[in-house]
């Protein structure tokens, strides 16, 4: 199979499993907001943005640096894999056991902190999710890192279907909040076993291991944690500290419309999700052979349909807003519309980022990204201390919106330096994908009125996608795949 039939075969395999994986996220989203109701939901997520921070003691990039380590050597030296994945797999297990330790020597003093009671028993049990949490994590990037794809993708959509199945069953049964969460660890739980053991059995089994680690590489593998421990830190400052700060400062329900508008928007990521994920390990092996070119316009082919998908999608996502958070959640997450209309701006940027951001781990990127996501994190974090007391909950979403901002460009003026992109070329492209948003966006706007129900609102978006299609095809846009990959 030639190198286009098999990265086609990957991200179809990836996007199939990420659609997946998203459907069972976004009915899990719905199904346990309608259940649990704003309080409850807040709470459930409080906790796990508090795991989401304790998450990077607990891995340390240690997961993605034996995925570049995996990804070079092996071509190069196979017979390193199964030293590479075991010391990796060491350090990882030694990270879980000392934040879990410090967790249940806590637990109660964090709760206290947070002035929320409630929390206690949830993070009592995060012990089981930061253990099983990591280990998933750990197993799909290893094989990611071997390019075994529709492994990766099978671990993800496991994890994601058990969780829809265990979540909402025990929410059903009255469980509430405690039970959602044992729902996500036996979800994970079931994920990592699959993950490890697919590992094993399909990338391991056959290849018979060195007789010694190769000279230096339990140092190099330690050494690449570093920058990538420092990206996951801002990472987390940008994605879950924003939600403890709200909680800090405000209630459970301000949570719960944050959160929820930041799952709408992630869920809208699972394109740009799957192509990310699939290219990120091919450019390194281009830029390896030497095909610099061809990896600069393979980005170039990538960045250019992320934003044509995600920047028309944003702008319908002002529009509507406010009746697919009543239609879809209740009146009770009303409180989320302001917040998810400033976050479809977080949308687009976030499209760019997941083109970009793993693609420079694997070029061995990390210790400049890191600087800028460490540097734009604690931004994140200060902009959130001023907005959040003095606007509410928009304020984290107008802070996460600013500095994410800067993360984005500085990453695309890294991959850049990295492949020397046709820059007016991408910008001409990202001109007339605005033009055809604007399009868009005027036609379907005097519609917005007349909103008042599924059948309208359905009615509305499809016309939106008409007319962007149409307007996309005018402009030449979506004619790019073809020629793009053939050149």
């Amino acid at each position: 199979m030639t190198e286009r039939g098999r990265l086609r075969s990957r991200f179809t395999f990836e996007f199939g499993g990420r659609i997946l994986a998203t459907t069972a996220g976004g009915l899990l989203m719905v199904v346990l907001a309608r259940l649990l109701g704003p309080e409850d939901y807040g709470l459930l997520f409080l906790a796990i943005a508090v795991f989401g921070v304790l998450g990077v003691a607990s891995k340390l990039g240690i997961a993605k640096s034996c995925a570049r380590y995996v990804a070079e050597y092996k071509e190069s030296d196979p017979a390193q894999l199964p030293h590479i994945l075991r010391v990796a797999l060491l350090f990882n297990v030694g990270a879980v056991v000392t934040v879990c330790v410090a967790l249940l020597i806590g637990h109660r003093h964090l709760a206290a902190f947070l002035d929320e009671p409630s929390l206690t028993p949830l993070l009592l049990l995060g012990l089981g999710y930061l253990v099983f949490e990591a280990l998933a994590t750990f197993a799909r990037l290893v094989l990611q890192g071997l390019e075994e794809i529709e492994l990766a993708a099978t671990v993800h959509v496991t994890n994601r279907i058990t969780r829809l199945i265990f979540v909402v069953g025990f929410a059903v049964l009255g469980f509430g909040a405690l039970g959602a969460l044992v729902g996500y660890i036996m979800s994970f739980a079931i994920s990592s076993l699959l993950g490890l053991w697919l590992v094993y059995r399909y990338c391991l089994r056959g290849i018979e291991p060195a007789t010694s680690v190769e000279s230096g590489l339990k140092r190099r593998i330690g050494e690449y944690t570093v920058p990538l421990t420092a990206t996951s830190t801002a990472n987390v400052l940008d994605k879950q500290i924003d939600t403890v700060l709200v909680g800090l400062f405000l209630s459970p329900i301000a949570v719960s419309a944050y959160v929820l508008s930041k799952q709408i928007v992630e869920f809208l990521e699972a394109p740009v999700s799957a192509l990310g994920f699939t290219l990120s390990p091919t450019f390194a092996a281009q830029k390896a052979d030497g095909n610099t070119d061809r990896a600069a316009r393979l980005y170039e082919t990538a960045l250019t349909h992320a934003l044509l998908l995600y920047v028309p999608a944003a702008a319908g996502l002002v529009l509507v807003a406010e009746p697919t958070i009543t239609l879809v959640f209740g009146s009770d997450y009303l409180g989320a519309v302001p917040v998810l209309q400033v976050l479809s701006l977080y949308a687009i940027l976030l499209s760019v980022t997941k083109i970009t951001s793993n693609a420079l781990d694997f070029l061995g990127r990390a210790k400049a990204r890191a600087i800028v996501k460490g540097s734009t994190a604690l931004l994140n974090v200060a902009l959130n201390l001023v907005l959040i007391p003095l606007i509410g909950v928009v304020g984290a979403a107008i802070a996460t919106v600013i500095t994410y901002s800067i993360y984005t460009g500085a990453n695309l003026y890294i991959i850049h330096r990295e492949l020397d992109l046709r820059l007016g070329l991408v910008a001409r492209r990202t001109g007339a994908i605005i033009g055809v948003a604007a399009v868009m966006t005027g036609t379907i706007y005097p519609m917005y009125g007349s909103i008042d129900g599924w059948p309208s609102l359905l009615g509305v978006v499809l016309f939106g996608v008409v007319v962007w299609a149409l307007c996309s095809q005018l402009a030449g846009l979506l004619e790019l795949p073809r020629t793009q990959i053939n050149s």
